[in-house]
This record gives structure tokens, sequence and C-alpha cells, in this order.
């Protein structure tokens, strides 16, 4: 069972960057597709991006694309979250997530272990 938990999160201006990082327990780390989702006040949670188990493949939503760039290192059992050129509607609680898949999935319930979120608030 894996043990998610968020970090790097804060106030920032518009244009400007944050790297959130997501740190795992366990030894189990390389075996698991990792995702960032966020959830932006008064909306749905959604995917942001995911990445594969040794981190040949990414997946980007459309408005991440260009601007976020998600990584990990599994000797740190760690995913990591570069967001630039922030905008006020980045803000959001953005949570990690693990899942068990063979390719990157999108959707919530192919993830099963979830970290508590980090706030992101981008001001305008």
């Amino acid at each position: 069972q894996a043990q998610l938990v968020e970090s790097g999160g804060g106030l920032v201006q518009a244009g400007g960057s944050l790297r959130l990082s997501c740190t795992a327990s366990g030894r189990t780390f390389g075996t698991y597709v990792m995702g960032w989702f966020r959830q932006g006040p008064g909306k749905e949670r959604e995917f942001v991006a995911g990445i594969s188990r040794y981190g040949g493949s990414a997946v980007y939503a459309d408005s991440a694309k260009d601007r976020f760039t998600i990584s990990r290192d599994n000797a740190k059992n760690a995913v990591y979250l570069e967001m630039n050129s922030l905008k006020p509607e980045d803000t959001a609680v953005y949570y990690c997530a693990a899942g068990r898949d063979s390719y990157v999935p999108q959707s919530e319930p192919k993830y099963d272990y979830w970290g508590q979120g980090t706030q992101v608030t981008v001001s305008s």
C-alpha cells in the first residue's frame, strides 16, 4: 500500500512557476503509474498529467500541455509536476495518485492511492 504526500504548493502571481512534489512510502514505487489531478473551487477533480512506471511516457490534459511537465525519480520514490506560465484558472488543490495499470489512465477510478493534496493559488 502506498502512502502519498504532496508538497510545494503556495501562492504565486500569474505567469509564475511552481514545482510540486509527491513522495511515496514503500518499496514498490516503481510499479505504480503516477498521476496529478486537481480540483478547483466549485469544480470536479480533473486529470492534469500522468507518467508511466519508468517515466518513458507522459500524458497531459489539454490545459497542461506546453506549460506543465511531469517527471519521476524512482530512486527517491518521488514524482514532480513543474508548472510554468501559471494562470488564475490553475488555482486548485493538486493531488497525486498512484495506480497499477500498465498504461497511463486519465480517470480517477483507475488510481488506487491518493495524497491529501496541496493548495496552489495563482493571483491575477
